[in-house]
C-alpha cells in the first residue's frame, strides 16, 4: 500500500509541475522576438510604375508579407530616393527593399535607413560612391540605348519597338500592349544621380541576373553581384524578370526576407 502510495503522489508530482512548465514554454515561444523581416517595398524601375510587380505582389501576400509598391516619380534622383524613405517611414519594423533597373540606385540610396534589413536588386544597378546608374548602364552598351526618344523637358521614352524587342521580348503582345501603353517617362537627370554612401556595403544582399537582358547588360549585372557580394540567382529572362518569371523572383524575395534579420 505504501508503494502505491508513493507511486501516486510522485505522478501527481510530475503533472503538477508539467501544468507549469509547459503554458510557460508556450508563453516563451509565443513572445520570443522573431528575426524575419516581415515588410518588403518594392521600387520599380524607369517606364515603369508599381503595376510592375503586379505577379509579385499575390505571391508574397501568400506567405504572409506586407507588401508595399513605392511609386517614384522618375523626376530626379533625390525625388525618388525621398519618396522611397517616406514610404520606409510609414512602416513599423524591419524592412526589404528590392529595386528593379534604376531602382537599384534607388535602394543603394535609400537603404542607409536603420530599418532597412537587406537589399534584392532585381536585374538592376547597384552603383559604387560617385557612381549613377546612367553612367553604369551606358558603360557596357545595350540594344535598347537606340530605342530612347527624349522629349523636351529633358525625360525619356521607349519606343513601341523597343519595349517589344529590348525591355521585355518574351511577355505575351497583350502584356507589350499595356507596358507601352502605361510607360512613365523617365528623367535623365534622375538617372544621373550619384550615389553618396551605398547601403549594399552594410546591409546583405540579393541579386537576381536577367540573362536574357537587353536593356542592362547582363554581364554587368553578373559583374555587379560579385562586386557587392550578393547571394546571386540567375535566370534566363528579358528585363522585365518580375513579369516574365514571377515564381522565381518571388522565391528569392521570400527567401531574403527569411533571412535578412538574421543576418
Amino acid at each position: 500500500m505504501q508503494v502505491f502510495k508513493f507511486a501516486r503522489n510522485v505522478v501527481a508530482t510530475c503533472a503538477a509541475l508539467l501544468a507549469i512548465v509547459v503554458p510557460a514554454a508556450k508563453a516563451t515561444a509565443q513572445t520570443q522576438p522573431t528575426t524575419a523581416v516581415k515588410t518588403v517595398l518594392l521600387i520599380h524601375g524607369a517606364w515603369a510604375d508599381g503595376s510592375s510587380w503586379s505577379k509579385i505582389i499575390p505571391l508574397l501576400e501568400a506567405k504572409g508579407l506586407h507588401v508595399v509598391a513605392v511609386q517614384i516619380p522618375l523626376t530626379s534622383f533625390a525625388d525618388d530616393v525621398a519618396a522611397t524613405q517616406r514610404a520606409i517611414a510609414l512602416e513599423d519594423g524591419p524592412v526589404l527593399l528590392v529595386g528593379h533597373s534604376y531602382g537599384g540606385a534607388v535602394i543603394t540610396e535609400a537603404g542607409n535607413d536603420a530599418k532597412v534589413a537587406g537589399l534584392v536588386y532585381v536585374s538592376a544597378v547597384a552603383p559604387d560612391a560617385g557612381e549613377s546608374a546612367f553612367g553604369l548602364i551606358t558603360s557596357v552598351p545595350t540594344p535598347i540605348g537606340s530605342e530612347l526618344r527624349p522629349d523636351k523637358s529633358g525625360f525619356l521614352k521607349l519606343t513601341p519597338q523597343g519595349i517589344a524587342e529590348d525591355f521585355a521580348q518574351d511577355l505575351s503582345a497583350k502584356e507589350i500592349e499595356v507596358l507601352t501603353a502605361t510607360q512613365v517617362p523617365t528623367s535623365v537627370a534622375a538617372m544621373k544621380g550619384e550615389i553618396t554612401t551605398p547601403a549594399w556595403k552594410s546591409k546583405p544582399s540579393w541579386y537576381i541576373v536577367a540573362a536574357n537582358d537587353r536593356a542592362i547588360s547582363p554581364d554587368l549585372e553578373a559583374a555587379q553581384a560579385k562586386k557587392i557580394g550578393a547571394t546571386t540567382t540567375t535566370v534566363p529572362s528579358s528585363h522585365v524578370i518580375m513579369l516574365s518569371k514571377p515564381a522565381k523572383v518571388a522565391e528569392v524575395i521570400i527567401g531574403a526576407a527569411a533571412k535578412a534579420g538574421s543576418k
